[in-house]
């Protein structure tokens, strides 16, 4: 493919996306699947208790369960937040270092390990499922003033299709 080529296919990809939203395609241009949306919920849902065995903590934890938000124009993909608090900062330092080990090891890529936008530059680490179905980031909030320290997780799903005739 030669350079003029190659700019014209980023050229077309990007009107697309800008005048269309590429309707049911995921982010990365191709078909998003066709799927049911509670089943992705249940999917993603399974996929943050996996993450909590990984933190292997005793914490409180704050739970919202998996919802549907939009993807692309006619996709979407579920979202899981969720966070763990109470132990000492350096327990929920720990774990985050559980993740940080264990991850590769269940076949997840470790796609960002550092530093998040935020002002506090709080550690961040974002990682993809082998599969490409699912992506985790987790962010360790240390204590500050008299915030608790806590871990925030979301899980997230790649972006589907739902069903004809199901709402999500």
């Amino acid at each position: 493919m030669t350079s003029k080529s190659r700019k014209a296919a980023a050229f077309v990809v990007l009107f697309c996306s800008i005048i269309s939203g590429c309707s049911g395609m995921d982010e990365n241009g191709t078909d998003a699947p066709v799927r049911v949306s509670s089943e992705v919920q249940d999917e993603v849902e399974k996929v943050s208790s996996s993450i909590l065995e990984i933190l292997s903590l005793k914490a409180k934890m704050t739970e919202s369960g998996a919802m549907i938000s939009p993807c692309k124009e006619g996709a979407y993909r579920a979202h899981h937040p969720w966070g763990v608090y109470g132990p000492p900062a350096k327990d929920l330092g720990e774990a985050m270092d559980r993740l940080r080990s264990q991850l590769p090891k269940k076949g997840w890529k470790i796609v960002k390990d550092g530093a998040d936008g935020s002002q506090a530059r709080s550690p961040q680490i974002v990682a993809d499922s082998a599969d490409g179905k699912f992506s985790v980031d987790a962010r360790f909030h240390g204590k500050r003033s008299d915030d608790p320290a806590q871990l925030e997780v979301t899980v997230q799903s790649a972006c589907f299709r739902p069903e004809p005739g199901s709402t999500s």
